[in-house]
């Protein structure tokens, strides 16, 4: 199904076809394909908005995820009564902070790729809030991202564990 990038910021440059095709990708390695997904890249201010309302943080963020099915089980995929419901949901991308917390050396673009794999795992029911959902998580992430490097011949690794 479709995969719509939205870029609302002006802050920072957005290269959409190689993370559209990374996303792609990833997806299709995840196994939802299939499910509708929209990528919404924004700024500080609006991920501080988002993560204020949402999660009661009154601070910017890299991602956050908004399922279309809620409370699945880590690595449960939806299960659609009707076409319409073959959505994962939304995932906000903080670029201007994902820029700003960029380690010399570091690849952007890379960063924005491991950060909409977070958050596709966020739309597929796996959490971080204690350090066994972490470790499953990351094992999640990890998987894809391997994949990911070897169809795509990069170097990406899950975010870490101090992120969060």
């Amino acid at each position: 199904m479709s995969l719509v990038i939205r870029n609302l910021q002006r802050v920072i440059p957005i290269r959409r076809a190689p993370l559209r095709k990374k996303v792609e990708i990833v997806r299709s390695i995840l196994g939802v394909q299939k499910f509708d997904l929209a990528i919404i890249c924004v700024d500080n201010k609006n991920i501080q908005h988002l993560n204020r309302i949402y999660r009661e943080k009154n601070v910017p963020t890299d991602v956050l995820s908004f399922p279309f099915h809620e409370n699945l089980t880590a690595g449960e995929f939806p299960q659609p009564a009707f076409p319409d419901d073959y959505n994962l949901g939304d995932i906000f991308l903080g670029v201007e902070y994902i820029f700003q917390q960029c380690e010399e050396g570091e690849d952007y673009n890379d960063i924005l790729i491991v950060a909409a794999t977070h958050g596709l795992c966020h739309l597929l029911g796996f959490t971080h809030s204690t350090e066994a959902e972490w470790q499953k998580m990351h094992r999640k992430e990890k998987l894809a991202l391997d994949e990911l490097n070897r169809r795509a011949g990069t170097r990406l690794q899950p975010l870490s564990r101090a992120l969060f």
